[in-house]
């Protein structure tokens, strides 16, 4: 029998609380073991009932949820859901709250809120699973970012007509900034898809283009992927890399889902190997699912060479897990080490 999942639901709003608190344990493998209507409140509770998963608002009075993280997650690194409201102050704390610790979120329903309410927690039961095997582990005690890789000049060299191709998921926004930030400003062209619904994916960007060398931005319809560049697929469309001549460029059309995803890592990885070939490097990062194996093997037997993040480092041994499984994947390589891998590789 499945272990049964103990969930601290915090939120302000008593209403949401009890929402909540029904919607999840609808799920016999869930159970709400209690709620708290701040941080402190919920500190204490954490202490007492020992969680396996945390949902937290992301906009309270007294301590919003990402100042509650930081606080959190070096003493009692627990897998934490945000229950994101779409304002774009809601937005911005949800991006922040990621880079603080939490694992994933669910964005509230504005509009239609009886069929949005049923969606949400769906997505949150489904999601309160996926965190419940989640490794945030390296969380406790004071965190030090690695110190960033001494990479050879020549290893840049003759590789402008290079693409860099990118998945992630669940943890992904923290793996993505820690490999991103130590990319030269001269790296050749980065595509990214990190599944992740719109709105959310520009702010995404916006913060990466406030840390990286690099320009980063959410993905238009006809840019074109050039070295300095590293361009986000925009949540809720699917990217594809063309050639067009003598450069590259994004396509970004379709609402489908592929492989269960919009944006599909798969989709991505897939044009890349039909128009980037051998020219293409590609890691995969930590997330839930198979999404991207299959066009990470399509990349590899096009001429590319890939890599993907191992258990140690991923907060969820999934996507890399398969892509390796399936061949796509050459190796597995800790995450400290991804973006010197990858910059090895363009030699």
């Amino acid at each position: 029998m499945a272990k049964v999942i103990r969930v601290l639901v915090v939120d302000d709003s008593a209403l949401v609380r009890n929402i909540l608190s029904q919607g999840l344990s609808l799920d016999p493998n869930i159970e709400v073991v209690g709620t708290a209507s701040d941080p402190y409140i919920a500190r204490d509770k954490i202490i007492e009932l020992n969680p396996d998963v945390l949902t937290l608002d992301v906009e309270m009075p007294r301590m919003d949820g990402v100042a509650f993280l930081r606080k959190l997650m070096p003493q009692f690194p627990i897998p934490t859901i945000m229950v994101s409201s779409l304002t774009q102050r809601g937005k911005q704390i949800t991006i922040d709250a990621l880079d603080a610790g939490a694992v994933d979120f669910v964005a509230k329903p504005t509009s239609n809120v009886s069929a949005g309410l049923n969606a949400m927690l769906m997505e949150l039961r489904a999601k309160v699973k996926i965190a419940s095997t989640a490794n945030v582990s390296h969380w406790k005690g004071k965190r030090v970012a690695p110190k960033p890789q001494t990479v050879a000049s020549n290893a840049l060299a003759e590789s402008t007509d290079k693409v860099i191709a990118i998945g992630a998921s669940t943890g992904g926004t923290e793996a993505i900034r820690r490999v991103v930030e130590e990319f030269p400003v001269q790296t050749p062209g980065v595509v990214i898809v990190q599944h992740m619904p719109g709105g959310f994916t520009k702010m995404f960007a916006d913060r990466l283009n406030q840390l990286c060398q690099m320009e980063v931005r959410e993905a238009k319809d006809g840019d074109r992927v050039r070295s300095g560049l590293i361009l986000i697929a925009p949540g809720g469309v699917q990217l594809k890399v063309i050639r067009s001549g003598g450069f590259y460029q994004v396509r970004c059309s379709g609402t489908d889902k592929v492989s269960g995803h919009c944006p599909s890592v798969d989709v991505m990885m897939n044009s890349v190997a039909q128009n980037v070939g051998k020219n293409a490097i590609g890691a995969m990062l930590t997330g839930m699912g198979a999404d991207g194996a299959e066009g990470m093997l399509a990349m590899k037997n096009a001429g590319a060479r890939c890599i993907a993040q191992d258990e140690a480092t991923s907060v969820v041994f999934g996507m890399p897990k398969v892509a390796y499984e399936k061949g796509g994947a050459s190796k597995l390589v800790p995450l400290e080490k991804i973006a010197s891998s990858l910059l090895g590789l363009l030699t």
